[in-house]
């Protein structure tokens, strides 16, 4: 198989890495987070990119770009620590709206593209422990309009998005459908806060607030929706843990322990061996998930489950070797090597976390696990 990126992909991965050393340093980044992690400034610079209709359709004014193009962003804004929605704006929910009705495309997905719309997934419950099936949150019909009722939590830049993907249960029926709602609309209430790795999310609170269906059989897209976003999440990670093997193997250089530098030390290049082990197991897996997301569902939802099980592995070890190496600096707010492990903590995390997709893979592979299988 060919790993090669192609020159358009390679051109890509130089204007996003450029515009990361230029404009966006570990201090504006730092600032940002103290500042409460609002990134929608961010978002607007991606899109003078060109980054914000990355994978909207041609014929809605976006690129078009498939799932190795979007993962070569992802790896170097991981790189380069952008706490911004990127992959909630640009990848998630134009995936979700593929499902909705032309018309709703034609609203949205040019708003998108053009950068004018920041439109994320509002999924998450408290008692749903990342089942994507359990929702709470009652969509009602009542002459032919929508209206739901529930609570969502850690909507990521929740009160800084004009609008929302919400699931909801439809009364009287077990199904998922999932609906749009306007920033706006009546009774809806927002909560916002800074998140651990300098981001934001809010808590989104709906009391019969007016809703447009985006479709009715939602789990289908929401589950397509999740695995996008766990590709676009193993890039990012793969990017981090680049970038935090670099900014380690350059501290162990220029500290100096009983006169010599750290790298000096054999016992302490054999861990970075294995660091990089690691790196590049997530790596390979990272291009798997991307390269499977065009697979049918059933092979698709386990190869991005098997995936996210290894970089949960890949960016634990990494992160907490890293940080052992830098010593006590290593998990100070002024230091930059923290903030790329809280932003792998709270990735593994993500969409399901290693535990949970362990229990995906078993779960997928009970008929071709064995010896007699």
């Amino acid at each position: 198989m060919d790993f090669e990126f192609s020159d358009e992909q390679e051109q890509l991965r130089d204007a996003v890495r450029r515009w990361v050393d230029k404009g966006f340093g570990f201090e504006r980044r730092h600032a940002l987070a103290k500042a409460g992690g609002k990134a929608r400034a961010v978002l607007g610079e991606l899109h003078e990119l060109g980054l914000a209709g990355l994978a909207v359709p041609e014929g809605h004014g976006g690129m078009g770009f498939g799932a190795v193009e979007a993962m070569v962003v992802m790896e170097e804004l991981g790189r380069g620590l952008v706490n911004a929605p990127y992959a909630q704006a640009a990848l998630v929910a134009p995936t979700l709206l593929s499902y909705a009705p032309a018309a709703l495309q034609q609203q949205w997905l040019p708003k998108i593209a053009a950068g004018e719309a920041l439109v994320v997934l509002a999924q998450q419950e408290r008692a749903s422990r990342y089942r994507l099936d359990r929702a709470t949150t009652q969509a009602v019909e009542a002459g032919g309009s929508w209206k739901l009722t529930g609570t969502k939590i850690v909507v990521p830049a929740g009160d800084e998005a004009d609008a929302f993907i919400v699931s909801a249960r439809v009364a009287g029926t077990d199904g998922i459908a999932l609906f749009v709602v306007d920033k706006a609309a009546a009774g809806l209430r927002l909560r916002g806060y800074p998140t651990q790795d300098g981001a934001r999310a809010a808590d989104l609170v709906l009391a019969d607030t007016p809703a447009t269906l985006l479709s009715h059989d939602g789990l289908g897209a929401l589950e397509h929706a999740a695995d996008v976003a766990i590709a676009a999440l193993c890039a990012e990670g793969v990017g981090l843990m680049d970038r935090m093997v670099a900014i380690t193997v350059d501290y162990m250089h220029q500290r100096k322990q009983f006169g010599v530098p750290l790298a000096t030390f054999q016992a302490l290049r054999h861990r970075i061996a294995d660091v990089k082990m690691q790196l590049e197991l997530g790596r390979s897996m990272s291009y798997f998930a991307s390269l499977k997301l065009g697979e049918p569902a059933a092979s698709r939802r386990r190869a991005l489950a098997q995936a996210k099980v290894q970089l949960g592995n890949s960016m634990r070890f990494v992160g907490q070797q890293c940080t052992q190496i830098h010593g006590g600096i290593g998990v100070t707010d002024e230091y930059i090597s923290s903030h790329y492990f809280k932003r792998m903590t709270v990735i593994e995390l993500s969409f399901g976390d290693t535990m949970h997709h362990l229990g995906e893979v078993s779960e997928r592979m009970r008929d071709t696990a064995g010896v007699f299988a």
